[in-house]
């Protein structure tokens, strides 16, 4: 549809979409599910997204109950796409079981019941107790580091830490085995976000228990 092709702020109220949507809202409320449309899927799929993949999304969330849009991806953090770990909580609970099994290049509808999108508290400016929908486009699907033996691959000196340029290394070689090698700065981005998110200390290295969200008893 031609809306989906336009600026994100000149799509709040998608009204063509409404009623499927709370037909949709209804059934997700009431046996505490995620809905998925598969909106397009390309007949090739080199690498299908699961938990602990490194992706690379673009996504719209709007309200079910009306169809008014309350995230954007496209004017949010200057429009880019956004990074994120699959399946270990840097998403809503929805969106970890919704974008399980997705190729590079598919899009989905995803109709997320409130008990795993934002609760009986909202979070603004989703209300409390709101179903809500989010339409989902997947550019890139890489193995992420958060594997042990990514880890072990990164680890070039073997000190149980991660520095930038260690982690910078290890996403250059996987896009280039992939086929897809990138420029420099998609890199330097990637792991910048990596960064953000796993190094809570803040001391410039993920530590192997940093690294370690799923609590391997190897690491």
């Amino acid at each position: 549809m031609m809306w989906r092709l336009v600026s994100c702020t000149l799509c709040l109220f998608v009204f063509s979409q409404l009623s499927s949507w709370c037909v949709l809202a209804t059934s997700a409320e009431l046996d505490g599910e995620v809905q998925i449309e598969v909106l397009f899927k390309p007949e090739e799929c080199t690498r299908k997204s699961k938990r602990g993949d490194l992706m690379n999304v673009h996504y719209d969330g709007f309200l079910a109950q009306d169809g008014s849009q309350f995230y954007c991806s496209r004017s949010d953090k200057a429009g880019h796409p956004q990074w994120f770990v699959l399946g270990v909580g840097q998403v809503i609970k929805g969106l970890d079981k919704g974008m399980a099994d997705m190729c590079p290049g598919e899009k989905r509808k995803i109709t997320i019941p409130s008990v795993l999108a934002f609760g009986a508290t909202g979070k603004d400016p989703v209300p409390p107790n709101a179903t809500v929908v989010f339409e989902v486009e997947v550019y890139s699907v890489s193995r992420g580091p958060r594997s042990m033996e990514a880890f072990g691959e990164m680890d070039l000196d073997g000190d149980r830490s991660l520095t930038k340029a260690e982690v910078k290394a290890y996403l250059k070689l996987d896009y280039e085995r992939s086929g897809k090698p990138r420029d420099d700065p998609f890199y330097e981005k990637i792991m910048a976000d990596i960064f953000r998110k796993s190094d809570q200390d803040s001391d410039g290295l993920i530590s192997a228990k940093e690294y370690n969200i799923y609590e391997h008893d190897e690491l």
